[in-house]
């Protein structure tokens, strides 16, 4: 009776090599968020931070202004003669964008040229509505402003 060597020859050994290679490309592809994805979560929290802002604007009964440049964003409140950064609050302090630069535009728009992007909430419970819009390269995310507290991403 002949010994037979019992085993996996190299060609099989290579084919499943490529399959393994070609599933964990596919999935590190999946997994590594693109910049669409990042811009979006970026406008969620910009959105949930303009609704915290409106809300402190009407308890506070002062406005509040959200104040914006490509690299960064913060948070004012309108004291006697001036606007004051809310550089004490953890929720509305300065933030940088995580996805610099980023253009930012503003419809209707309300500032002047060469402004930082402005955009005010009052005291009273209804403000104007507008659409916020990042765009970085190709992606861009909006958020929809309806003027009476929803503040969307699309």
């Amino acid at each position: 009776m002949a010994n037979r060597q019992r085993g996996f020859t190299l060609i099989e050994l290579l084919v499943v090599m490529v399959i393994l290679g070609i599933t964990l490309g596919l999935v590190s592809l999946n997994a590594a968020p693109s910049l669409r994805q990042n811009m979006e979560q970026e406008a969620q929290r910009v959105a949930l931070l303009l609704q915290l802002a409106r809300d402190e604007a009407i308890v506070r009964n002062r406005p509040i202004a959200f104040e914006a440049n490509q690299e960064s964003y913060r948070f004012l409140v309108r004291n006697e003669r001036s606007w004051e950064p809310l550089a004490q609050d953890d929720m509305l302090r300065e933030r940088q964008f995580k996805f610099s630069p980023i253009t930012l535009l503003l419809d209707p728009p309300t500032n002047l040229p060469g402004a930082n992007l402005r955009v005010v909430f009052g005291r009273e419970p209804v403000d104007k509505p507008f659409v916020l819009t990042f765009v970085n390269g190709d992606a861009s995310v909006a958020i929809r402003a309806d003027g009476i507290g929803h503040f969307t991403v699309e």
